[in-house]
């Protein structure tokens, strides 16, 4: 979706009295980490709402230079086809904060790696009676490892 039909559909769901569950991420090479921590996220609501950075704002993150391995267009493809995801949006700027300002979900998830305070939206969703949710990752999954047994 476009980021203004993401927010035109966040309000036919609100109308319809649903909770909007949003996360974000890269991605990049889906793994049973990934699936099962959106299907965790998915249960904290009605719908569950995934950003994904472009492929401008991997770059800036500084993942690794070949990051990422598939296109923004790929990988929002491959997450919305997936059960627990309702609708997947591709945010181009640095951090999500725009998007979730945009949407105004009422929970905020991200990995239990991501410090409370360093959680990027937190202030937006909290400010309007949400609630933020660290979910544990599932252990011995990345996609830098992925990469790393395949190059190897």
């Amino acid at each position: 979706m476009t980021r203004s039909e993401a927010v035109a559909f966040v309000a036919r769901a609100r109308d319809q009295g649903k909770r909007i569950v949003f996360t974000n991420g890269v991605f990049d090479i889906l793994h049973p980490g990934h699936i099962r921590y959106l299907r965790d996220a998915r249960t904290l609501g009605d719908l569950l709402i995934v950003g994904v950075n472009s492929d401008r704002s991997v770059k800036a993150l500084a993942k690794a230079p070949d990051r990422p391995i598939n296109s923004e267009s790929e990988r929002a493809e491959v997450l919305a086809a997936l059960a627990s995801v309702d609708a997947v949006v591709i945010f181009d700027a640095d951090t999500p904060h725009e998007i979730i300002s945009a949407l105004q979900p009422d929970v905020l998830v991200k990995g239990a790696d991501w410090g409370e305070n360093a959680i990027v939206g937190r202030d937006v969703v909290e400010a309007r009676g949400g609630k933020v949710v660290r979910i544990a990752l599932a252990e011995g999954y990345s996609t830098t490892n992925i990469l790393e047994r395949i190059r190897r």
